[in-house]
């Protein structure tokens, strides 16, 4: 079994949008990104990704400096090259094709030692959606207080 270490997680995503599908893909990162990502210096709220040229990027996610590094440090914003296998890539373009699909970081965990992002296939909420779910998260919560007090009573 792969051992696999949760770095961040955009919880804002889940809110926004639903998930159709998921899928893990590997990410290129330079040496003191890798660093920094471990160290969960990470920022990708806005963050999306693009297929160009049959590949895919990662935009808008942010990679802080590593601070114990030398002049050699990176470039916090270039986008970031994802690794999917070619007949993933092109489902998942099919896909974005559709109006209101998008690719949305979900995760991002460390596997066997290697960072990878969980991409989503996301389409945008409504704000009854959102209505929804917020009612939906307090039943759930309000449910599980219940059924709490009623094992301490």
């Amino acid at each position: 079994m792969a051992e696999s270490k949760k770095i961040a997680e955009n919880k804002k995503a889940r809110f926004n949008y639903t998930i159709e599908d998921s899928i893990e893909c590997g990410i290129v990162l330079e040496g003191t990104e890798v660093k920094s990502v471990k160290s969960g210096n990470i920022s990708f709220l806005d963050s999306f990704a693009e297929i160009i040229n049959n590949e895919v990027f990662l935009k808008g996610f942010h990679i802080s400096e590593y601070s114990y590094s030398s002049v050699f440090n990176h470039n916090p914003d270039r986008p970031k090259k994802l690794l999917l296998h070619e007949d993933e890539i092109k489902r998942l373009k099919r896909k974005v094709e559709e109006k209101g699909v998008t690719l949305i970081p979900l995760d991002f965990y460390l596997k066997n030692g290697r960072v990878k992002v969980n991409l989503g296939l996301c389409r945008g909420k409504k704000l009854f959606d959102k209505r929804a779910s917020i009612k939906e998260k307090d039943l759930n919560r309000s449910m599980q207080r219940d059924f709490k007090n009623s094992l301490i009573s």
